[in-house]
């Protein structure tokens, strides 16, 4: 199954990456790794993730306070946000 990102949750990734790189050295790559290492879950069982509503699904970061929230479309798995669970939580709703 494809996996996109949708820009904005792109741009978060990229944000949260940077922001733990800063904090410690190497630490912006592991958040990475946990973040490809939940696409694989969710690539694996696309609808086996908590549901938001009838679209959306939310899995778990491991190690990390996030989340990515996404959804399926024609065979295709749409990250439509790399939500850090402190926001408030439907921030992303309007994307």
């Amino acid at each position: 199954m494809k996996v996109e990102f949708a820009k904005a949750a792109r741009e978060e990734l990229i944000a949260s990456i940077e922001y733990y790189e800063l904090q410690q050295p190497g630490l912006g790559l592991t958040f990475s790794e946990q973040v490809y290492a939940a696409v694989e879950r969710i690539i694996e069982l696309p609808a086996g993730w908590t549901p938001l509503d009838s679209t959306f699904h939310r899995c778990l970061i491991k190690q990390f306070p996030y989340a990515l929230i996404y959804t399926v479309l024609d065979q295709v798995i749409i990250i439509t946000a790399v939500m850090n669970l402190h926001r408030k939580p439907d921030y992303w709703r309007s994307r």
